[in-house]
């Protein structure tokens, strides 16, 4: 199989966020028949969904993989569990958190697995970082992200390093 570019959100606010996110960078390139091609600067914003939690550290990661939508879902799943990742309720704070945004042009819904991201066009928080490093990138299905970062413009998203 040729290798797929996909796009992979990382975000944590427990613990030490910003280390948290950059070992799960590494992690990513373990991953087999996985590199990372590039990754975004980290990026701080505020809580979505629950408020009363910390603000978040995230970032946005491009990685060539061979492993199919599902296998890497699992993958990521994976990661998330080896760096302490708890599920206590919905939006709950975290120690990683690694969504699968866009896995080359692939627009899929299955169980557990849905690609696009679909929420990813309503974050600044993805959205800002993905734009750094793709900054001509289109979501399937949505159109420009740059044009959906800008509907975003009320949420607080900051570059850090």
């Amino acid at each position: 199989m040729a290798a797929v570019k996909a796009y992979i959100g990382l975000g944590a606010n427990v613990g030490d966020p910003a280390r948290q996110i950059r070992g799960a960078l590494e992690a990513l390139g373990e991953i087999p028949g996985t590199r990372v091609a590039r990754s975004s600067s980290l990026w701080r914003s505020a809580p979505v969904g629950y408020a009363a939690q910390p603000e978040f550290v995230n970032a946005v990661a491009e990685i060539q993989t061979i492993q199919e939508p599902k296998a890497l879902l699992g993958e990521l799943l994976g990661v998330e569990r080896r760096f302490g990742r708890e599920r206590s309720f919905a939006n709950a704070p975290r120690t990683l958190d690694l969504d699968l945004l866009l896995y080359g042009d692939a627009r899929l819904a299955e169980p557990g697995l849905r690609v696009p991201h679909p929420r990813m066009h309503e974050r600044a928080f993805v959205l800002a970082p993905l734009l750094q490093i793709a900054p001509k990138i289109d979501i399937p299905g949505i159109g420009a992200a740059a044009e959906q970062l800008a509907a975003c413009a009320g949420q607080k998203v900051e570059r850090m390093a």
